[in-house]
């Protein structure tokens, strides 16, 4: 390809802002912990392995009756305040800096819980309302 010899409207994706393809059947709610699944589509996230956590839904998308990829979602990355494990699982001070785990799409914990969950991303502050996590 050569250089430019004019002006040229270069695509944008804004910096922290991606969109992905959901999965069939899938219902993600506005503010959602989102995910991506071994096939690459958006699910909402869940107790599973091998799962990528890629942020906060910006916007709900219903695909309840949609097939693979018949609809995307917005997702932003960053910090977000998430719901806090209960019991032994429940992260505290003394775990900024490790990494939490996926447990549903709002909540995330300290542990992988033997295997069988996915990183949510890096814990940056626990406070009485949750847990901070930087996407990864």
């Amino acid at each position: 390809m050569t250089a430019l010899t004019g002006d040229r409207n270069t695509p944008l994706q804004q910096s922290g802002i991606e969109e992905h393809p959901a999965k069939g059947a899938a219902r993600i709610f506005a503010g959602a912990l989102v995910c991506l699944d071994a096939t690459g589509l958006a699910i909402p996230g869940a107790t599973a392995l091998n799962l990528i956590a890629r942020g906060r839904a910006e916007e709900h998308v219903d695909n309840s009756d949609g097939a693979d990829s018949a609809v995307r979602v917005r997702v932003r990355q960053g910090r977000f305040r998430w719901n806090n494990s209960a019991a032994a699982d429940a992260i505290t001070r003394a775990e900024i800096g490790d990494t939490a785990y996926v447990v549903d799409d709002q909540t995330v914990a300290k542990t992988s819980g033997t295997n069988t969950r996915s990183p949510a991303g890096i814990i940056r502050d626990v406070d009485a309302q949750g847990v901070w996590v930087e996407t990864l």
